[in-house]
């Protein structure tokens, strides 16, 4: 089943340009993998649920939430899995997204837990750097505007529809996820990605400014 589903996932995103990739997912497969090994949670659910987490994002869907967990739900049943597991790792998939700086984000599952911080750490340090800009560039965001500040947004909805720039985007989101990782290995993985984007940030105004 695993095989069957990762050809699916990997020909629907493989040269996908926005951060959203084939080789994203496979990473927050990779770090889900090694969470599960210390934390002891379903390697297979994890698995499944890491290779699907992104299947239908709701930023390319219009922002619909139930996208995602329905068609992973339908991948599961196309590779031969019962309902009971479809539905097991529809209900990660519908954990995982962040949702805003004011809107929490719990989880009913180890396994839920585990994919939501192997995506959360992929969003940090140089590649969660990159992706950001890359995402950003995909959108035609600024990089950076002064005059624009960030926000802390209270709604999904005021999350999903803001459009400000791809360095405000560091303050709504990637510099939070450090202290609301899920697991205690996580928790540990995320203080260099962290570390390393403050000083991304430090050099970044430091060179805007002189």
């Amino acid at each position: 089943m695993i095989s069957k589903i990762e050809f699916e996932v990997k020909s629907l995103f493989d040269g996908e340009g926005t951060g959203h990739d084939w080789y994203h997912i496979d990473r927050v497969r990779r770090i889900a993998l090694k969470i599960s090994r210390v934390e002891n949670a379903d390697m297979f659910l994890v698995e499944l649920g890491a290779l699907l987490h992104d299947i239908a994002d709701h930023k390319f869907h219009g922002n619909d939430l139930s996208v995602g967990p329905s068609r992973s739900k339908e991948l599961i049943l196309k590779a031969g899995g019962d309902i009971n597991l479809a539905q097991r790792v529809s209900e990660i998939v519908a954990e995982v997204s962040y949702k805003g700086a004011g809107i929490e984000t719990g989880v009913t599952s180890l396994e839920a837990a585990v994919v939501q911080d192997a995506d959360r750490l992929d969003a940090l340090g140089a590649i969660g750097i990159a992706r950001a800009f890359a995402y950003g560039g995909s959108k035609s965001r600024e990089i950076y505007n002064p005059s624009k500040k960030p926000k802390l947004h209270d709604t999904f909805l005021a999350y999903a529809e803001d459009e400000g720039t791809t360095i405000n985007h560091f303050y709504e989101k990637l510099l939070l996820l450090k202290d609301r990782m899920q697991t205690a290995t996580a928790k540990r993985m995320a203080e260099k990605r962290h570390a390393y984007m403050q000083d991304f940030l430090e050099t970044f105004y430091f060179e805007w400014n002189h």
